[in-house]
């Protein structure tokens, strides 16, 4: 078994994903992992870092699917004996001009966005080394959304007593509610890749509480961030922040020094905590 640290990035063989990764094979002090749906564009990520004199692994990894979470799990389990640092960032948004329904861009950016990073995170969290760094990426558009629901669901998002359980239920029901037509009335807002990332924040803080109570003595650090809007296939060519510029509060929080208390269960954005 492997003693050198190791780093993992979901979603990484380009954008957001491919920078962050490219900045912790200059910063991080071990392994880092890139991972891909698709084996093929994941190999081709590892061998263009590679022409940059730049050295990453590859490990496939569908955050759709249970089984390839698992694999991954049971492979750094055995290799490595944990991990050190996850960097949650694999996530789809639909075009503003695609003319999918909207129930349909509501269940498959769920699916992929909040519950592809909570079973992630479920298999892979209990892994976690002391000292150990995970980054959620989540959206400035979590707050937006959040700030266009109605105030029962507001209430209950910036609960600091919601349980994951209870964000499973909403986030559940959101795509429920699409379905049938009354997401609107039901004090929903019009965005499925909003929701989503309400999901992903949120989820966030109730993990660094449990980490709080389960592995206090860890000093594990986990938080939420936002890039920022960056030039991506997902964001598309006019946002102003370009891949390596989104890349640096996700890097910030993966790379906290180990004698840092904070942040800790926390939205941060351009390296600073944000109100939720």
């Amino acid at each position: 078994m492997s003693s050198v640290p190791v780093a993992v990035v979901t979603g990484s063989n380009k954008g957001i994903g491919l920078a962050i990764v490219r900045a912790l094979c200059k910063q991080f002090p071990g392994d880092v992992y890139l991972t891909a749906r698709d084996p093929s564009r994941g190999q081709e990520a590892v061998a263009e870092l590679q022409k940059e004199g730049l050295r990453a692994f590859f490990h496939q990894l569908d955050v759709d699917d249970l089984q390839s979470i698992r694999a991954l799990r049971d492979f750094l389990k055995e290799k490595y004996g944990g991990l050190n640092v996850l960097v949650n960032n694999a996530g789809i948004a639909f075009k503003v001009e695609d003319t999918t329904p909207f129930a349909v861009q509501a269940e498959v950016t769920m699916k992929t966005n909040f519950f592809g990073t909570r079973n992630v995170c479920t298999e892979l969290l209990p892994l976690v080394k002391p000292y150990g760094r995970v980054v959620n990426v989540s959206s400035m558009v979590s707050s937006s959304a959040l700030g266009k629901c109605s105030q029962q669901l507001q209430q209950k998002f910036c609960s600091d007593a919601i349980t994951e359980e209870e964000l499973v239920q909403l986030m559940t029901k959101f795509v429920e509610d699409t379905k049938k037509g009354v997401h609107d009335k039901e004090g929903w807002p019009n965005t499925a890749y909003g929701v989503s990332k309400i999901g992903v924040t949120v989820l966030s803080r109730i993990q660094a509480r449990l980490l709080n109570e389960t592995r206090k003595g860890d000093h594990i650090l986990l938080n939420a961030c936002c890039p920022g809007w960056v030039r991506t296939d997902m964001a598309g060519p006019k946002a102003p922040k370009s891949p390596e510029e989104g890349a640096q509060t996700p890097v910030y929080l993966a790379l906290l020094p180990s004698e840092a208390d904070g942040p800790h269960g926390q939205f941060v954005s351009d390296k600073t905590v944000r109100p939720w």
